[in-house]
């Protein structure tokens, strides 16, 4: 394991970094970026806490390693929107009052925004699926499904992936 230069672009920004390219793309977030969107949450890439959009598509950064990261482009929550300008997934969950802990709200909002970049119009069944890896344990799964279907029906989920 050796220490490399590795190139990330995040949110927008590119910063360069002397790391071992192994390292999980979740620390580098966290630790060197400061952010505190993606959590962490189970650590093998099966909770979703972590999520984040690589070039749209929702992926698990606890198990994505920095290195492949390098050269795409990565969004964060903190990257789809602001307080002043959500984006359409952020403003359904709010609208819907879909959080109560907010541990999993990372990952269901990223895994939404993932899904409507692919398909601005997802049934019943798509939404299920794209959430279905994703661990709440509050009991809020109503309102996820309503913030989703309400961002879709909006017609105004898809290619909002910021970055």
């Amino acid at each position: 394991m050796t220490v490399r230069a590795v190139t990330l672009h995040v949110n927008g920004e590119t910063r360069t970094f002397d790391i071992r390219p192994e390292t999980p793309l979740l620390y580098i977030l966290r630790n060197d970026f400061g952010l505190n969107g993606p959590k962490y949450g189970c650590g093998l890439g099966e909770c979703g806490a972590c999520a984040v959009l690589v070039d749209g598509r929702a992926v698990r950064s606890c198990v994505l390693k920095a290195g492949a990261a390098e050269g795409r482009r990565v969004v964060t929550l903190e990257g789809l929107g602001t307080p002043e300008a959500p984006h359409p997934v952020q403003a359904a969950f709010i609208e819907s009052q879909a959080a109560q802990c907010g541990y999993c709200m990372n990952g269901m909002i990223i895994a939404a925004a993932g899904l409507l970049n692919r398909d601005p119009h997802p049934d019943e069944a798509a939404i299920r699926k794209a959430l279905s890896h994703h661990l709440c344990r509050c009991g809020t799964h109503m309102e996820i499904l309503a913030a989703v279907r309400r961002a879709a029906d909006a017609g105004e989920g898809g290619g909002h992936d910021a970055g």
